[in-house]
């Protein structure tokens, strides 16, 4: 464990320690997983306002991706050039290159204090007994790469290998969820143009492609999971969740902020064109009659 998290992660073993104890009268063997559920989304909650900070310059970077991909082409052989008309770029937009990166660095030590007191077997030189509780009779500090083998038959038929292997597919949908989720909110931010259907706004299809790398990294998660306590894994999936509910609670307010910022007929526009356009077909109906008397 880092030296200078010591101290940090000490203080939240107590706190869930503390909080496993007043749940356990109520849930029994699952007070452990409700606390170690019910601390992160509190820690969560505090880190709201950086997330929310990361998603606005996320989105700016993805917007103006267009006009900085522009700017390479045209100063390619020019660096100096091309740095200061980036740096006016951002200037304009109010923002910068640190926009979405730097809110997400601020909450590293955060999160790094929930996934070590969750992995780690001993606290302040002491065992943790969080890890010693279960999930169906299965362990939190348990792995899945222990016992058998995680693929032998008798595993998979286990409840140990059961349990893991919800986890992980639960894992997997969410990380699927959060990179199509992404891919809506990139395209929703580089497209100027919003066209409205009966269903909401349709988007335009991002650019393909990307490497299978590329696509294989947002399931980066599930790997971790795959070596790490049950515990760890229930962490990442609260964690998993809650950011990609930020996410889509996000999209929402950036396509309703797009649809309401729309151009608009003025008060009154739409009726004059009505009644200018009724008042041409009497006057065209009169003049049909006047050509035939």
């Amino acid at each position: 464990m880092f030296s200078f998290l010591g101290v940090p992660v000490d203080a939240a073993y107590h706190l869930v320690s503390g909080l496993t104890g007043i749940l356990t009268p109520v849930l029994g063997g699952l007070a452990a997983v409700a606390a170690i559920v019910a601390f992160t989304m509190a820690v969560r909650v505090l880190l709201l306002p950086l997330s929310l900070r990361a998603l606005r310059g996320q989105a700016v970077q993805a917007r103006l991706a267009p006009q900085l991909q522009a700017l390479r082409r045209r100063f390619a052989r020019q660096p100096e050039r091309l740095q200061r008309e980036m740096a006016a770029l951002y200037r304009r937009e109010g923002t910068s290159l640190f926009a979405g990166f730097t809110p997400l660095l601020l909450q590293w030590p955060f999160l790094s204090v929930m996934y070590l007191l969750f992995r780690s077997p001993q606290v302040g030189g002491r065992a943790n007994t969080l890890l010693s509780r279960d999930l169906f009779g299965v362990p939190l500090g348990s792995h899945w790469l222990s016992g058998a083998g995680p693929l032998a038959p008798a595993s998979l038929a286990s409840v140990h290998g059961a349990v893991f292997l919800g986890l992980f597919a639960l894992l997997a949908v969410l990380c699927w969820a959060t990179a199509r989720l992404g891919r809506q909110l990139a395209a929703h931010a580089a497209s100027p143009v919003q066209v409205t259907t009966g269903a909401g706004v349709a988007q335009a299809a991002p650019a393909g492609g990307g490497g299978l790398l590329l696509k294989a990294l947002p399931y980066l998660t599930v790997v971790v999971a795959a070596f790490a306590p049950l515990a760890a894994g229930i962490y990442l999936v609260t964690s998993l969740a809650w950011s990609l509910a930020e996410r889509k609670l996000f999209w929402r307010s950036a396509v309703a902020a797009t649809v309401s910022d729309s151009p608009k007929a003025p008060p009154g526009q739409e009726a004059h064109h009505s009644q200018k356009g009724r008042q041409d077909q009497r006057g065209a109906r009169n003049g049909r009659r006047v050509q035939k008397a």
